[in-house]
């Protein structure tokens, strides 16, 4: 299930924010979740309290957050390809077109920024636009913005780095043999 808010008016606004933490092959996350939806995953090193979601209290019980954590291992493991949470990520109408796009891209594939911005409906030299969407996605991993590459096939940025966008493509084509 995905959930989609404006930057102005989240469907979450008002609610308490809550995190918590997991260990994972690409280093520790931090998974932020508010009115029962994730709202940010975060690789270390965190970003500052002041830059992103506020992450309110840890709470390793709260629902999401423990479906997520859940989720999150078995994707790991090579057991699960996809995810079935409730997301809310808050960004613009674009890249809340950008990113329910990604969801699109499965497991083990990847896509061209200028696939993607054709999948939109746009044309390829929208490629840009969808690159800088695709880097402030919120919720990478779930969200699987590392299922995009430059044109030429090569890797390119990753809000992780490319050393962790390098090992979710690898643990996804191991996942497929």
């Amino acid at each position: 299930m995905s959930t989609t808010t404006s930057p102005t008016t989240p469907a979450t606004s008002g609610a308490a924010t809550s995190w918590t933490e997991v260990g994972s092959p690409i280093g520790p996350l931090r998974l932020v979740a508010r009115g029962g939806a994730l709202v940010a995953i975060e690789f270390s090193p965190y970003p500052p309290a002041d830059v992103g979601p506020a992450i309110g209290e840890r709470d390793d019980e709260e629902p999401v957050l423990v479906a997520t954590r859940e989720q999150l291992a078995a994707y790991f493991a090579g057991e699960r390809e996809d995810f079935d949470l409730p997301l809310a990520p808050v960004g613009t109408a674009f890249q809340q077109r950008v990113w329910t796009e990604l969801r699109g891209i499965g497991y083990g594939r990847t896509a061209s920024y200028g696939e993607v911005a054709r999948r939109l409906g746009m044309t390829a030299a929208a490629s840009r636009a969808v690159g800088l969407a695709n880097g402030r996605n919120p919720i990478p991993v779930v969200v699987p913005c590392h299922r995009v590459i430059g044109a030429n096939g090569t890797l390119t940025g990753y809000a992780g780095g490319l050393e962790r966008k390098q090992q979710l493509l690898s643990l996804e084509q191991r996942g497929l043999f």
